[in-house]
């Protein structure tokens, strides 16, 4: 155990103020040291002390001091670079002290061992200098005893002092660091006191490029301009020199300064139009690694710090130094440099500022002469006068040689020349040519950028990537383009190119920003102008459709071929508005599964189509899809069948409207108009619409044909049938007359109760005759009815006595209830009426008998022919009240649910369609439906819930007067 010399407590005390003392009065590392080792010596026992401060970016101990056995000073100036599992990297690192029992064993000091066996050094204890948490150095003392343990008064008299020594030492280190330290604020500001003193631009150049040398000590300061036509920085100021001329050339014509051509160093030259700084040093480097060694190689350095110059958001140039091995660059030096490039922006050239503000009245002035055309009433001509005097103007003012015009065409998705004006030297570019729709990034930015897109490498540049191709094969190498209506989708654009790659500057970008937007206002009024044309030819086309569609009212009958021209006629209307190469009808009858196929237009083979194919309605995919949909379906031939493919097989058939002939409300389609064109055509809205009510109009036309067609042939039939009857009955009531003529006049003989017999015959005779004339004579061509009084139990006698035969050839069982006491016991069906207490006698109808008897007898016939075998009918009569009887027909038979509902007016039916009520029974049924209602009645047919049959009729009853 090391031991402190012997002296007293109280002179320790005083040692340890002293030093401590004497530490915090001294301002020199070495001193500090020194003084330190002093007392050590004096008061510890140790041979061996050695005190080194800590290299904490390089990792090294390098020694400043110290007492050694032999005096050998060269051990203690020694550096030692750390390596890991070393004890003195161990101290260094954990910030903690460390003891050693015999150096000479201690194979992690290998620097220290052969010193320990020389002189015999055994016991070593190696302690940190730090403040806080940083390591500023190590002291190591050893003696010649064997272990490394202190008592508590020596650690806390090393710790006290080595704790004091840390701190100054510290202090010292910040202080140094400040002082070394760059400062660039003062520079700056002398440099910004001096630039006004100054003459001209240059000398004030030369001031910035001499203070930035000073300043950072570089190998070379420079400033580059920038070339915007060249697209290239030339030096025009270095710090060993005179001016650069920018027509300096060298015998091969090329300027004999460096030159940085913007378009080989593409990530430089956009890095410093943002406004960023460009660092290249040791190991670091803001550019990528390719761009950064063929610059220091064009440079011929290794190290390089560039700050953008610019004004009014345009890059002028940069101010760079250099330097010829690799280099950190401090922040101190990046901040001078971009204070400095920014003095150079605020001295810019008066001059610049009169040019800017030349170029602004001009730039007024050609917006000016193109808001005079907005005011006038124009055709395609005057737009085209418009442009060609700013395109002249525009090419002229920026040195470009195309100026487009292009327009979005909707129907095809596609953006067409509208208009484009070149330099005399420049072919025209073909009329047909077309450019794709926008991508959407490229949309968005166009749609939402304030300024023009300027693209000046077009090769490089992802803008308009899915143009670059027909652009670069046109001679296109640089470009501005502009949305014509800012903050909405680019319906129209302007372009202005050039053949070789340039810089865009801010004013020429707001320069085609502002002709952007009159070209846009004059192109809006001129598609006003186009659409309101275009609305006029709607109108004529639809109205002259209309009354070519009209004549089909005229015509009292429509033989096929007629139909079929009108047809065809009303797709050359809408083939001609949509001007479509391919229009075509399937269309069927009610009831029918195949579908004919009516060309109307078919332009050329290349739309040809089978027209002989058959189609099956059901199966047919096309009439599928447009019964699904409402209104107009867009789609494309790849998503159709093979099936539908082998009728409809032109080559160029690829976009297709479909619509069916649709009246709406309970008529049913009767067809599906196609409409095709060639790949990547659309249709407007407009369109869209006016066809739509195309559509319509031809299919209510056809509709109306087919109705007036049906129901003139109905009208001949029954009229030829009326006709037939009539004369067959007349001819059969004059046949009757003259027999009963005859029977008159021959008289019978015989008993009294034969010619009684004879005389009912006789008169019943008469009567029938008499009826059958009123028919003749009062009801050749309308209904008459006569207001008669008879009992209901009379007409369903006479009834029934009709079916009598057919009740018993089926075995059917019929009850009558109601109409006499014995079935006064049965209860009628539910119904939800009163029930009045009346008498038969009282069950007296008012209406025509004959015509009332015929009904129930039509619903008799139709009750018995739907009952089962041995089935049971129930006739129920009561009255309702006192103006009105209710007869209730009840049987078990069947009976379609269609007609049921038909019957009861819940399912009306298209008039073309085939239903229940156009045939027997439910003919007859419907029929004697409207007559009970002319008689002031009603008739319902309904099923209960035990699944029985009712058929309600009320009637009116006679009033007693």
């Amino acid at each position: 155990m090391v031991q402190l010399n012997k002296i007293t407590t109280e002179q320790k005390i005083l040692s340890l103020g002293r030093i401590l003392q004497n530490l915090r009065e001294e301002d020199n590392v070495d001193a500090l040291i020194e003084k330190t080792v002093s007392f050590f010596q004096e008061y510890f026992q140790y041979s061996l002390i050695w005190v080194a401060l800590y290299d904490r970016l390089n990792h090294i101990l390098f020694g400043k001091g110290g007492i050694t056995p032999g005096n050998e000073t060269k051990v203690l100036q020694q550096r030692l670079v750390l390596s890991p599992g070393d004890l003195l990297e161990q101290v260094t690192i954990e910030q903690r002290p460390l003891g050693v029992a015999d150096l000479r064993l201690e194979t992690r000091a290998e620097e220290w061992q052969e010193l320990a066996e020389k002189h015999n050094l055994k016991g070593t204890v190696i302690l940190p200098i730090r403040y806080r948490d940083c390591c500023l150095g190590i002291v190591l003392m050893a003696s010649e005893r064997w272990g490394y343990l202190l008592s508590s008064e020596i650690k806390v008299m090393l710790m006290t002092i080595l704790g004091e020594l840390g701190t100054i030492l510290y202090h010292h280190e910040v202080d140094l660091f400040h002082k070394q330290t760059k400062h660039p604020d003062e520079p700056l500001l002398e440099l910004l006191q001096s630039l006004p003193n100054l003459n001209d631009f240059e000398q004030r150049l030369e001031a910035v490029v001499h203070t930035t040398h000073d300043f950072i000590s570089p190998s070379r300061t420079n400033i580059y301009w920038f070339e915007r036509k060249g697209n290239y920085f030339w030096q025009r100021k270095r710090n060993q020199g005179k001016k650069l001329g920018l027509n300096a050339l060298n015998k091969h014509g090329i300027p004999a300064q460096t030159q940085i051509n913007a378009r080989e160093f593409n990530d430089f030259y956009y890095t410093l139009s943002g406004g960023h700084m460009i660092f290249i040093g040791d190991g670091k480097s803001s550019l990528n690694s390719y761009s950064t060694t063929k610059l220091l190689k064009q440079l011929q350095a290794r190290s390089l710090l560039a700050a953008p110059i610019i004004w009014q958001k345009e890059l002028l140039g940069f101010l760079a130094v250099e330097n010829k091995e690799p280099r950190i660059w401090a922040e101190a030096e990046q901040n001078f440099i971009r204070g400095a490039a920014g003095l150079i922006s605020l001295n810019t050239p008066v001059d610049s500022m009169e040019n800017t503000i030349q170029q602004v009245k001009e730039h007024a002035r050609i917006t000016t002469g193109m808001l005079q055309g907005i005011y006038q009433e124009q055709d395609i001509q005057d737009i085209q006068k418009i442009f060609s005097d700013a395109a002249s103007t525009i090419l002229g003012r920026l040195d470009a040689n195309r100026f487009l015009v292009l327009q979005l065409n909707s129907e095809r998705d596609c953006y067409q020349i509208l208009y484009q004006g070149q330099r005399k030297n420049q072919r025209i570019l073909p009329v047909n040519i077309t450019f794709e729709a926008l991508r959407e990034v490229d949309r968005q930015l166009l749609e939402y950028q304030k300024l023009a897109v300027g693209i000046e490498n077009l090769e490089e540049d992802l803008c308009l990537f899915n143009w670059r191709t027909i652009l670069l094969s046109q001679g296109v190498r640089s470009l501005l383009i502009a949305n014509c209506t800012p903050n909405r989708f680019p319906n129209t654009l302007l372009i202005v190119t050039t053949d070789i790659n340039r810089y865009w500057s801010n004013l020429e970008k707001e320069l085609i920003q502002a002709v952007s937007r009159q070209i846009g206002t004059i192109v809006r009024q001129w598609q006003l102008n186009e659409s309101n044309q275009q609305k006029q030819h709607f109108l004529d086309s639809l109205g002259k459709s209309l009354r070519i569609l009209g004549k089909t009212q005229h015509i009292p009958t429509l033989d096929e071929e007629l139909k079929e021209t009108l047809e065809k006629t009303g797709m050359e209307q809408i083939a001609s508005f949509l001007n479509a190469p391919l229009v075509l009808l399937l269309s069927w009858m009610p009831g029918e599964e195949i579908a004919k196929i009516t060309p109307g237009v078919v332009l050329n083979n290349k739309f040809a189509i089978s027209q002989d194919a058959i189609v099956k309605r059901k199966r047919e995919v096309l009439i599928e899809l447009a019964l699904a949909n409402e209104g107009m379906l867009s789609l494309s031939i790849d998503k159709l069948p093979g099936e539908t493919k082998k009728w409809l097989h032109g080559s160029h058939i690829a976009e297709l409207l479909i619509m069916t002939l649709d009246t709406g409300g309970k008529g049913e389609p009767s067809g599906v108009l196609v409409i095709a064109d060639e790949p990547g055509r659309q249709w407007s809205r407009l369109s869209l619409d006016a066809v739509s009510i195309l559509i319509q109009q031809l299919a209510w036309s056809r509709r109306q044909q087919q109705i007036t067609q049906l129901l003139t042939a109905k009208a001949e039939t029954l009229e030829q049938l009326n006709w037939y009857k009539h004369r067959r009955l007349e001819e059969s009531h004059r046949t009757v007359a003259a027999l009963l003529a005859q029977i008159k006049e021959l008289g019978i003989t015989g008993d009294e109760l034969t010619h009684m017999r004879y005389q009912q015959l006789l008169h019943q005779l008469e009567q029938t005759t008499a009826s059958v004339n009123r028919a003749i004579a009062q009801e050749q061509w309308e209904l008459m009815f006569a207001p008669e009084k008879i009992p209901m139990a009379s007409i369903l006698k006479r009834s029934l006595e009709r079916i009598d035969s057919l009740l018993k050839q089926q075995k059917l069982w019929i009850g009558v209830h109601g109409l006499g006491k014995q079935f006064e016991e049965n209860s009628p069906p539910e119904t939800k009426t009163e029930n009045y207490q009346s008498s038969p006698q009282s069950l007296i109808v008012a209406g025509d008998t004959i015509k009332i008897e015929l009904a129930i007898y039509e619903i008799l016939l139709a009750v018995c022919y739907r009952s089962i075998t041995n089935g049971r009918i129930d006739i129920w009569c009561r009255p309702i009240n006192e103006k009105h009887l209710e007869v209730s027909i009840t049987d078990n038979g069947r009976i379609e649910e269609g007609l049921l509902e038909e019957l009861e007016g819940n399912n009306l039916s298209d008039i073309l369609v085939p239903s229940e009520t156009k045939c027997p029974p439910g003919l007859h049924l419907q029929i004697c439906k409207k007559l009970i209602q002319q008689l002031g009645g009603e008739l319902h047919f309904y099923q209960l819930a035990d699944s029985r049959l009712v058929s309600r009729l009320v009637l009116p009853l006679a009033t007693k007067d």
